[in-house]
């Protein structure tokens, strides 16, 4: 299906796509993965801004992490153009992955996906998105929750919505305090189906409140002086809505609990949450493949098993690391023969980075399963599970 964008949101586009390429490339270059120890703070309380237009999704505010100042800032709540007919937004969460807290970026989709059970308001109450629909090419608003100017946007409708997770302002999955939720079976193929990451508007909103220092929490005490605004990027706009109050107090610790890992050794992140990965445009820019521990099951026999199932699995990984990564650079050699190549090459790094994060996505759940049946039985007279790998 095609990509659809407005006139302003194209030329948006062109000018910003490089900042998103340019900004991944040097994420790439990093020598280390930040492990965030402490949890992120509550989402703050505000009102959403007037929708701007017909074709606008809302995406709602969330904590995002500064590794240079060693803190959370709150990107503010936007209202974002879908990049296809037919799409929408799966926010991003945080979640516990055994040893930290890790940052599972949103994306656009035909399904919304798990998003934490996070309770963000205005639509987005854990599962799914209340907030409208798509009907015939066109969205739809749900008055009930979103506002909605309907002298300006005439698609609309009213479905009052019981929200029975309205009770806490926790902005984490698991761990300690963190809401109690896991992905659906469906929410989990949603992650897999076609989807593309934010959009350039989004990652150029995300830029713009990183280097505003009043969004740091340990400057705003968890309640943004800037909490939403009307479209992306628009933080000083007459639109932009403060923070009533934040979610509840907020007292980091003083150590920030940061824990730095060298980009060869990657955290272990797994834990009960399926961690997404970085934003890497190509095969070439990911970290070396992760291995399992060794099967210890105390049973000799079926250790070697497990052991050759491993061994199987990540050879497999391998070939299509290595098959993927050759299709790309072949892409950028026909690309590089082509004349007045700038606005295909622009489209071809986005295909790479969807690529690239399926690929990542679809190793990380194959790993977890492969862990997941190899845990030692849990009586000693237990057979070993049936099936091939």
């Amino acid at each position: 299906m095609p990509i659809i964008f407005s006139l302003h949101s194209a030329v948006r586009y062109s000018l910003s796509l490089a900042l998103l390429i340019l900004a991944m490339s040097a994420a790439s270059l990093g020598q280390f993965r930040v492990a965030i120890t402490f949890e992120p703070p509550a989402l703050p309380v505000y009102e959403q801004p007037l929708c701007p237009g017909e074709g606008y999704i809302w995406t709602p505010g969330f904590w995002a992490w500064d590794d240079d100042a060693e803190d959370y800032y709150w990107v503010p709540g936007t209202w974002v153009l879908a990049p296809e007919v037919g799409f929408l937004w799966t926010p991003p969460w945080w979640g516990w992955g055994g040893e930290a807290y890790v940052f599972h970026e949103g994306f656009w989709g035909p399904t919304v996906g798990f998003y934490g059970g996070i309770d963000y308001g205005f639509g987005y109450f854990g599962r799914g998105y209340e907030g409208g629909r798509w009907e015939n090419g066109r969205f739809f608003y749900n008055r009930a929750v979103n506002n909605v100017n309907v002298t300006v946007v005439h698609n609309v409708y009213e479905s009052r919505v019981v929200n029975e997770n309205r009770t806490t302002r926790v902005s984490y999955n698991g761990g300690n305090g963190g809401v109690n939720a896991r992905p659906t079976p469906q929410e989990e193929a949603a992650a897999h189906a076609r989807h593309l990451p934010p959009v350039p508007p989004q990652i150029q909103h995300i830029q713009v409140a990183r280097t505003n220092p009043q969004l740091r929490a340990s400057v705003n005490q968890g309640r943004p002086p800037i909490a939403a605004t009307p479209k992306p990027g628009a933080l000083n706009d007459r639109s932009a809505v403060p923070a009533r109050q934040a979610g509840a107090p907020y007292h980091p610790p003083a150590n920030r609990g940061r824990a730095a890992q060298p980009r060869n050794e990657p955290a272990n992140l797994s834990g009960n949450n399926n961690s997404r990965p970085a934003n890497n445009v190509h095969v070439r820019d990911l970290p070396p493949a992760g291995r399992p521990s060794a099967p210890n099951t105390g049973n000799p026999r079926l250790d070697q098993k497990y052991q050759r199932q491993q061994e199987k699995l990540s050879a497999q990984q391998d070939k299509e690391r290595q098959k993927l990564q050759q299709r790309q650079e072949q892409d950028h050699q026909r690309m590089r023969q082509q004349r007045d190549a700038g606005a295909r090459t622009q489209q071809l790094e986005q295909r790479h980075q969807q690529q690239t994060q399926q690929l990542q996505q679809r190793h990380q759940s194959q790993q977890q399963q492969m862990q997941q049946r190899q845990q030692p039985p849990s009586q000693s007279g237990a057979r070993p599970p049936k099936g091939k790998q």
